[in-house]
């Protein structure tokens, strides 16, 4: 039978993983790490060397006391010094394997968690933006650094410890019950209440750890969020009522983890209680042996160390058992990414490659409905000719955006197919389609680099030479020319340091770079200023040329270069034809050119 049933979802979209049991999630998380099971066998063997040498100071003492100190002939040095050089041999032993077994777990954890990191950032990248746009991203980013930290914490010690322990707790039983059965006895009553109780607190901490990586999510999401919008903050005077928020995350995240943190401390001095008592009790009862002649003082000290060798596992399980229970609501939340579908898939091998050269783009029968919600789209039927220049125009939330998204795939249809040349999209690679359609979005995004770095980050391989022949034929020379270190100008953290419409014009250049066969612009000039759009328009008559182009288009200039426009009103095609044809038509597009002709005149 299956381990796992049907994938739940949380309200993001994203698998909550939470359907896993504990110990099953455990395996899950091994198996994605497989790093953690290398060498293990060896590490546990250092383990179990390192625990037969403390298990050996209990028989030592026991010798040393009976034969070298109350020996019928009297203490004995040579007896004592015997003992005491095999126990610093056993105390060497232990040390040097627990040095052995703590490098072995630190490496093995880290090698394991890098590659549970890259897994995890790598299929977040695999998921649709559909689906992590349904994600906080600041929830996003905690899966990938900080439930991985909680897993760490545990790997690196409480994994291997917690085997180490249960055989260390089966070795002391065994030499307890060989050195006085009673003892042994009353040592198992006293802690068997402990056993059932640590046992109904796991589920307890493992839903209270559960809780607290959920709030770091929103935590981290809510203080995101708080510095990319710090302009818009700050611009509408509402800095107190965001601090508020983030205080409100803040505090959530402090009750959760104190809640789990008493939950935690309750099990563990549950622990040291029983302990403490234990060991009095076996003071109590061994005394009243050894006077009755049934142990003998040596005996009685062993005794009382293997019964510290004892309690010391079970105290230590408790603290392990809670570290193990935040682990486990971490690994849930990183497999919980992990086993999320990925609905936009790439083919990979099985894919097929486009050949370069002009592109046919077909839309059959395609509809789209985001989850939840209505139908975007509905039932298109589209053929764009290869070198045409097509605008897509209409009013807002009519579909249009949707279309590009299609179109490069960033999401599938749900209902018919989009297709290149003939092939539908679902079946070409990643690889070759990202080498034959580039999206300039809306916003060109920008990452902290150099101007050079981001205009050539979809060609990495042109040189400065390249850039600078893109931006003269763009004719973007001069605005470069004005630039104090010109291409080496340090953008910054989303390209903070440049103007919006200075922004698209890196992502123009960027896309012109890339030389794709099929240009998709999603209102790519919306940003810019009149002069500088008359100036991309210009540039875009040399980028489009032999190229098949699709622009979405708010500003109907657009359209008026365009071969073809098409009209998108509420997910259907309701017009197609020329700019000129169009706006005698009477129709939507008419009505939209003369809103538009209206506001240039304002």
């Amino acid at each position: 039978m299956s381990m796992r049933s049907a994938p739940i979802t949380d309200h993001s979209g994203i698998e909550s993983g939470q359907e896993l049991s504990t110990w099953a999630t455990l395996k899950r998380g091994v198996e994605l790490s497989p790093e953690l099971r290398r060498g293990i066998g060896v590490t546990v063997v250092l383990a179990v060397l390192s625990t037969l040498g403390k298990v050996m100071i209990p028989f030592v003492v026991q010798r040393t006391t009976d034969e070298g100190i109350m020996g019928s002939s009297g203490p004995d040095s040579g007896i004592v010094l015997r003992y005491v050089m095999l126990a610093l041999v056993g105390v060497a032993v232990t040390a040097v394997s627990s040095y052995l077994v703590n490098v072995r777990l630190f490496t093995a954890s880290e090698n394991g968690l890098s590659t549970l990191r890259i897994k995890a950032f790598r299929h977040i990248h695999d998921l649709s933006m559909l689906t992590q746009n349904t994600e906080r991203r600041g929830s996003l980013v905690s899966r990938v650094t900080s439930d991985v930290d909680t897993i760490s914490m545990f790997v690196q010690f409480g994994g291997l410890m917690l085997m180490v322990n249960l055989a260390q707790l089966l070795l002391a039983t065994v030499l307890m019950v060989v050195y006085s059965p009673p003892l042994a006895a009353v040592v198992w009553i006293c802690f068997l209440p402990l056993f059932f109780i640590i046992r109904r607190f796991q589920g307890i901490v493992g839903r209270a750890y559960t809780a607290v990586r959920q709030r770091v999510g929103d935590m981290l999401s809510a203080i995101s969020e708080a510095v990319v919008g710090a302009a818009t903050i700050r611009a509408y005077g509402v800095e107190e009522r965001t601090a508020a928020r983030i205080d409100d995350a803040v505090d959530q995240h402090r009750r959760a983890a104190i809640g789990a943190q008493v939950r935690s401390v309750l099990a563990f001095t549950s622990g040291q209680l029983v302990s403490g008592l234990t060991t009095a009790i076996v003071i109590v009862v061994g005394t009243l042996l050894a006077v009755d002649g049934r142990l003998t003082l040596g005996e009685l000290l062993a005794f009382l160390f293997l019964v510290n060798l004892f309690t010391t596992p079970v105290q230590q399980a408790t603290e392990i058992l809670n570290e193990m229970q935040n682990a486990v609501a971490g690994w849930r939340r990183v497999i919980g990414i992990i086993d999320t579908h990925a609905d936009v898939a790439d083919p990979a091998a099985s894919g097929v490659d486009l050949p370069r050269g002009p592109i046919t783009v077909g839309f059959d029968a395609v509809s789209f409905s985001y989850p939840g919600g209505d139908q975007v789209l509905h039932d298109i039927n589209l053929r764009i000719a290869p070198r045409s220049r097509v605008a897509i125009v209409g009013e807002t939330g009519s579909g249009k955006s949707t279309l590009a998204k299609l179109l490069t795939r960033l999401m599938d249809p749900s209902d018919g197919a989009v297709t290149i040349d003939g092939v539908d999209l679902r079946t070409v690679r990643f690889g070759s389609l990202r080498n034959r359609v580039v999206l300039v979005p809306q916003e060109g995004f920008l990452f902290d680099a150099s101007l050079l770095d981001n205009i050539r980050f979809g060609a990495p391989g042109a040189s400065e030479d390249d850039v600078l022949l893109t931006m003269t034929e763009l004719g973007l020379d001069s605005w470069l020319g004005t630039l104090p270190q010109g291409l080496a100008t340090d953008v910054g953290q989303r390209g903070e340091s440049l103007s919006a419409g200075e922004r698209q014009l890196v992502a123009l250049a960027r896309a012109y770079l890339a030389d794709p066969d099929l240009l998709v612009l999603d209102e790519a000039t919306s940003a810019v200023d009149p002069s500088t759009e008359v100036r991309i328009q210009r540039a875009l008559e040399g980028l489009t040329r032999g190229r098949t182009s699709i622009a979405i288009a708010h500003r109907l200039s657009t359209a008026q270069a365009a071969d073809e426009v098409i009209v998108v009103d509420d997910g259907r095609i309701v017009e197609r034809g020329p700019h000129t044809e169009l706006v005698g038509a009477g129709g939507v597009y008419s009505h939209l050119h003369e809103s538009w002709v209206a506001q240039q005149r304002a």
